[in-house]
Order: C-alpha cells, then structure tokens, then sequence
C-alpha cells in the first residue's frame, strides 16, 4: 500500500466557495455574520474529485490519500474566531463526508478553528469532534494564524500546551501547514509555506518542548522547507547551544513529507534524513499543477522521484507505508 499523507480538498463544489466569499465579505464589513451552511449533494463530492484526486491516485499508483481541506483556504486570520469556528466545521464535515463515500481513498485530517490571539485550547472541541466522532486521524496545525504577520507565540510556548495535551492523548499528529498570506512580501506557497516549515522546525530545535511532550508527532511537509539543505547549519547551531543533536533531539518527534518537485531536491532530502523519519506525499492537486518540460511528467508526481532515487525496497516500504501508519495511528489499514 502506498500512503500519501499530504492531501488537499482544493476542487470542493462552488458552493462551497460561494459560501466563504459570504463569510469574507462579510467581516470586511466589519460584521462577520452567521450563514445557512452549503448544501452539496453526495453526487457532487463524488464528481469533485472523481475525476480529479481519485483519477490521480489510480494513474500514479497510490492507494491511501489522507485527505484535509484546502490549506491556503483555511484563511485563519480572516474574521474572529466565531468565523474560523463555522468556516472549519463546514470544511471538516465535508471531508467526512469524502471518507464515508470512499473509505479506501481517503483518511481525514481536520482543520483547526485557529485565530489570531486566541488560545489554541479554544480549538480542542473541534479537534475532539473529529477525531473522535468523525475518525480523523490527524490535525492541519497552522504555526501563524496571522497570515505572514507572525504574532502569536512560538509553538514551544506554553500557550500551546493544552493543544499538545489533547493531542497526545488522543494519540493524533499535526501537519505544520500555514494558510493563505495576507503580507505582500510573502507569496502564499512559493514562500510562506516555506518560511512556515523553516520556522517551525528551527522553534523545535531552540526549546524542550519534546522533553514536555515525549511523545508529540509533527510532520513538517513540503519537504521540511529549507531544512534539509542546511541540516549542517541546524545541526551547527544545535551543538552551539549545548544541545543534543539533531537525531536524538528532534526524530523521535518530527518527520517530513516528499512534496519536493524535482528529483535533485528528493535525493537530498533522502540522503540527509532518516528513511524513518520520511512520509510519502504529493500534495495532489496543490500548489504545483502544471507538467514539468524537463520530464514530461507532472512536478507533483512524487512516486517517479521516489522510484528514481537508490532506496532500497525496505527504505522504500518505510517511506510509502509504515511511518505513516506509525505516525497516524489511529489510520486502520
């Protein structure tokens, strides 16, 4: 079985979308209203990805996606948290609907109820919700609510503890995924989500938070960021405050993804992490649509890269399947 732990909901039905350009307008009114939900007919969740994430995943020979809603679209620091609130059930309630309709396709990762200067304990309720009422198997953990501003604390602040807490007794991991940026100096996927993962992993890095929390599970996608590539840099500064290094400091607890898009960049994220510590993915259909002319084949076709590479064949069982059954748990394949 080939697992892909990095998976979005970005071709839901217009009303969905019409329903959030509701809700925005509205609290650019100064008013962020309540709305009737959508309503979305099982036919139309079927056709939305039928064609779309499904026809991927049988052309590219994946089996499992796990599946949450559109990370740029989360928009964490539009509205208040009443927003966020309404904006997150409706998204998760739809991608529950997914994995009733294909259970074999699609495992659920939820969406926070996240806002700006608002506890993270505030999001218990809805990460409870859906896992244990809905089945996920995961949360989306958006390190900046603020959307490129950075003003909320750290993630090894205490102010995120009652989060952690939940989530190590639910037994769930988080994906560290920011949203849409609202800063001009940051586009939203080419260098926010980057900026997003670098900064997650270098705050792991600088705390104790793991000494707090043995048994917290991060996945840092996009391939870590810019982690990879200066591991040297990291493993330097680590030693320089008189930390452990890296392997017993942060593997235990963190992981990366495979949404890396050409093979160069596989082969480096494979030769300096941990085989144990890599998670298949491809962030179908994502930030990057188009096919690449130097190949012919899509930029997010991960599996070609993976086949590419010189793993051996239990490398790759680790990658494709069994540090995502060890990291997500709670998945029942």
């Amino acid at each position: 079985m080939i697992i892909d732990c990095h998976g979005h909901f970005t071709t839901a039905p217009e009303e969905l979308n019409e329903y959030r350009r509701l809700q925005v307008q509205s609290c650019e009114c100064g008013k962020c209203e309540i709305f009737p939900r959508p309503v979305i007919s099982d036919d139309q969740l079927r056709e939305s990805v039928e064609t779309k994430q499904l026809s991927m995943q049988r052309e590219r020979g994946t089996d499992l996606t796990i599946f949450s809603p559109k990370a740029v679209g989360m928009g964490h620091h539009i509205g208040d948290f009443q927003t966020s609130s309404e904006w997150a059930t409706v998204c998760n309630d739809l991608i529950h609907r997914l994995t009733v309709l294909y259970p074999k396709n699609f495992a659920g990762v939820c969406q926070l109820p996240q806002s700006p200067g608002v506890e993270p304990a505030k999001c218990i309720p809805e990460l409870e919700r859906c896992v244990n009422e809905l089945g996920f198997v995961g949360c989306n953990l958006n390190p900046d609510p603020t959307g490129g501003n950075w003003q909320d604390p750290p993630l090894h602040d205490k102010w995120w503890y009652p989060l952690y807490e939940k989530m190590v007794e639910l037994d769930v991991p988080a994906m560290i995924h920011v949203s849409g940026s609202c800063n001009p100096h940051f586009h939203a996927t080419g260098a926010h989500y980057i900026n997003g993962d670098t900064t997650a992993f270098m705050q792991f890095l600088t705390s104790d938070l793991f000494k707090d929390f043995p048994t917290l599970k991060f996945i840092i996608p996009h391939g870590g960021g810019a982690v990879p590539y200066h591991w040297g840099r990291y493993r330097g500064l680590a030693q320089d405050m008189g930390k452990p290094p890296l392997k017993e400091l942060l593997l235990n607890n963190v992981f990366f993804d495979t949404c890396v898009y050409h093979q160069p960049g596989i082969d480096l994220l494979l030769k300096v992490i941990p085989p144990e510590n890599i998670l298949f993915a491809s962030e179908t259909i994502g930030a990057v649509r188009g096919i690449d002319p130097e190949t012919g084949f899509h930029y997010d076709d991960t599996k070609r890269y993976i086949e590419g590479s010189s793993l051996s064949a239990a490398d790759k069982a680790k990658i494709y399947t069994d540090n995502a059954r060890r990291v997500y748990s709670r998945l029942k394949v």
